[in-house]
């Protein structure tokens, strides 16, 4: 019998991935994960790590499988939480569920659980794995989750072929009404329980707040530029430029308010700014940390929220390596750049620079940091940290 090591979060969707496999006829071994412990940032509303081990404990009672538990959280700080800093300082938006999954979850985790013998490892991500022979290798598909406001591989970006080769997704093909029907049918602590939101781990927090453990608050000026500008500028369609985030200086527009430190913001944000009686809302538009400025433009039609396309220098990923472009090669996929957006026409285009995705129409809040992922089909090929 192949055993199977799932890491159980004390969710509803790990609870019926675990119930899913032992129904299968593996051998179940639940793994829960401790990888955050300070509760002073989370928002005081949210679940802490001892609530979800609970849960965790009383699904795996449930379903008499063993539970054991691994702290993680010196991993996870080191390799997911200070990127974030980092990233952060140099007023960069990343995304820390894509590196959790690469660090932690599916490296880290992994090698926990070929300790406890395991032959596969599990979660309860909605997303699906195809396994097929292409060219007479073995090639591990990585595909999007059957329910389409719940599909999760955007986070799985970051996985190479042999992480994918030890995973499995045992809800992947289910929509979400489903997964909650059978652990309500089964009878599982977990069946009414609601989604974690927030960071990988952590939990909601309040942003600023969180950051402010390393990155101290530091009061500048906001900055409006207003949409004249634009009528101004050169236009060129060479690739470097329509890629480019556009670079203000603080005398393109007026001085409008005063933020606390410009590493606390991100582009297309709205709330925080604490801006009114503006009539239409007001949104970031670009963040410059080394003059501690955030610029911001007027309603969600602004230009320069908006951008063409995008550049990703040396930090590309192929999920499917056999599928990887050469240089001066150009391929038509479906692009997101951020979780749940929807799949957006963009061509790839590789020059001897790096990576160029060039969009059918512009794109809102493209941000460096974010990771940008592409498709065929269902399929995630690749991803890449946006410059």
């Amino acid at each position: 019998m192949e055993k199977v090591v799932i890491g159980m979060s004390g969710g509803v969707d790990s609870s019926v991935a675990a119930y899913l496999l032992k129904q299968q006829g593996y051998e179940v071994i639940g793994l829960f994960m401790k990888n955050w412990d300070d509760a002073s940032v989370t928002l005081t509303s949210n679940c802490t790590w001892e609530d979800d081990l609970l849960f965790a404990e009383m699904v795996s009672k449930k379903l008499d499988i063993p539970l054991h538990t691994v702290d993680l959280s010196d991993y996870y700080r080191k390799r997911v939480v200070e990127y974030m800093f980092s990233e952060y300082e140099r007023g960069r938006t990343p995304n820390p569920d894509v590196l959790c999954n690469r660090e932690i979850k599916f490296d880290v985790f992994i090698d926990e659980c070929i300790n406890l013998g395991a032959d596969y490892v599990a979660t309860g991500h909605y997303c699906r794995k195809e396994t097929k022979e292409i060219n007479g290798e073995t090639i591990h598909r990585l595909l999007a989750g059957a329910d389409p406001n719940k599909d999760q591989s955007y986070f799985l970006c970051q996985l190479s072929q042999k992480q994918i080769s030890k995973a499995l997704f045992p809800i992947g093909e289910l929509l979400k009404p489903e997964v909650r029907k059978i652990a309500d049918e089964q009878d599982l602590a977990t069946a009414t329980r609601k989604d974690s939101q927030g960071i990988c781990f952590v939990g909601k927090v309040d942003l600023p707040t969180f950051l402010q453990q390393k990155l101290k608050a530091n009061k500048g000026d906001i900055v409006e530029i207003p949409e004249s500008y634009y009528d101004n500028l050169d236009t060129s369609d060479e690739l470097s430029d329509i890629s480019r985030a556009y670079q203000y200086k603080r005398d393109d527009g007026k001085i409008i308010a005063e933020h606390r430190g410009a590493h606390f913001y991100t582009i297309g944000q709205r709330k925080g700014l604490n801006i009114g009686g503006t009539g239409k809302p007001m949104y970031v538009i670009a963040i410059d940390v080394n003059e501690n400025i955030v610029y911001v433009g007027r309603g969600d039609d602004h230009p320069g929220l908006y951008r063409k396309a995008l550049f990703i220098s040396n930090e590309t990923h192929w999920v499917r390596p056999d599928l990887k472009l050469k240089t001066e090669e150009t391929k038509d996929f479906l692009v997101r750049i951020r979780y749940r957006q929807p799949l957006q026409q963009g061509s790839l285009i590789v020059k001897p620079e790096g990576l160029y995705v060039v969009f059918e129409k512009p794109q809102r809040g493209i941000a460096a940091g974010q990771f940008a992922a592409w498709y065929d089909n269902d399929e995630l090929i690749g991803s890449g940290v946006i410059n």
